[in-house]
């Protein structure tokens, strides 16, 4: 594939999308709802390519202790592990939010108030009724009642709908301070570009407006401002693409003092697994990880961090590659 690219100067990039996982949705109850026609190794190649339009609608269809988590995973107790799991999925989908209109059964079950009891009745109610107009349609939804509105809405997103903030992070309880500071500044949200807006917010005084309205706490102020700045806007967006080297394509290829560019897989006590494109990880010693004595690599990297590294040494009957990070220079 990449000499075709290559030979015929073709403007397209290849991406990796990893398969951990992959099997397992392949063989589910889910997948078999979805595409009851399909063979198993069909279901999978589905679910890879929908890994890479959309990563969090897919993965969390998964288990997440089926895409291995961790070296130890199998020993430490089980329904904590599950649990603590959960909640950082749980976590990641609100932080990234949803569209009301296109999520998915899996991605509605894990939005902060909604059980998939009511997930199913917002799937159910889009049925009959078409698409949400606003977010206070919310609550003609079956069992949905004030206690899960206000814990779901400023998770979920409606584009192109009647109300301009219901594409924001901002709950509409904080509708009224938004539209307040929308006023006085003269902003359109949705046709004003970041420089105007910015240029108008100049002249925003902050510590007046929070004086003026008691109610409001200084970083809700300062969430309501940044979601006025960039609506509508995909915190996955700001996330680095790692480039690949063509020039290592497998473990064969590698050749010590290379320098390449890869991707955080795994952090362990002793050191951290690096995804340069080779089909293995190489390890990166904690020796390795910098010019000083490191004491929790988690509190340099984070898994999915893109790091350059160099080959320091390639064992090809083991299939084991050693990295350095601060060889780099």
């Amino acid at each position: 594939m990449r000499g075709i690219i290559k030979e015929n100067s073709l403007p397209i990039k290849i991406a990796i999308v990893s398969e951990s996982g992959a099997s397992v949705y392949s063989a589910s109850a889910l997948a078999e709802k979805e595409f009851p026609e399909l063979p198993v190794e069909k279901r999978s190649a589905i679910s890879l390519a929908r890994r890479l339009q959309d990563p969090l609608n897919e993965l969390v269809k998964i288990d997440p202790k089926a895409i291995g988590v961790g070296q130890y995973q199998h020993d430490m107790n089980q329904k904590r592990l599950g649990d603590s799991l959960h909640a950082v999925v749980e976590d990641c989908v609100n932080l990234v939010g949803a569209n009301l209109n296109t999520a998915s059964l899996s991605i509605l079950s894990y939005i902060s108030g909604i059980t998939p009891t009511l997930a199913n009745n917002i799937l159910e109610y889009l049925k009959e009724n078409g698409r949400f107009q606003n977010r206070q349609e919310l609550k003609k939804v079956s069992k949905l009642g004030p206690k899960a509105f206000a814990q779901c809405a400023g998770f979920l997103r409606i584009y192109d709908g009647d109300e301009p903030l219901d594409t924001t992070g901002i709950h509409p309880e904080s509708y009224g301070y938004a539209k307040k500071i929308l006023k006085s500044t003269k902003i359109d949200i949705l046709h004003d570009s970041i420089e105007e807006k910015s240029a108008k917010l100049a002249c925003f005084d902050k510590a007046a407006f929070l004086k003026d309205n008691e109610g409001l706490g200084e970083p809700t102020l300062e969430d309501i401002l940044e979601e006025i700045l960039r609506p509508g806007r995909d915190i996955r967006e700001d996330a680095k693409v790692n480039e690949l080297d063509d020039n290592a394509k497998t473990i064969e290829d590698l050749k010590v003092g290379m320098i390449l560019q890869g991707t955080v897989r795994n952090i362990m006590d002793f050191g951290m697994f690096v995804d340069i494109n080779v089909h293995t990880d190489g390890l990166v010693h904690i020796s390795e990880v910098a010019n000083r004595f490191v004491k929790d690599i988690a509190s340099i990297y984070q898994i999915g961090d893109i790091v350059k590294v160099k080959v320091i040494g390639v064992d090809l009957a083991k299939k084991r590659i050693s990295l350095s990070i601060k060889q780099v220079g």
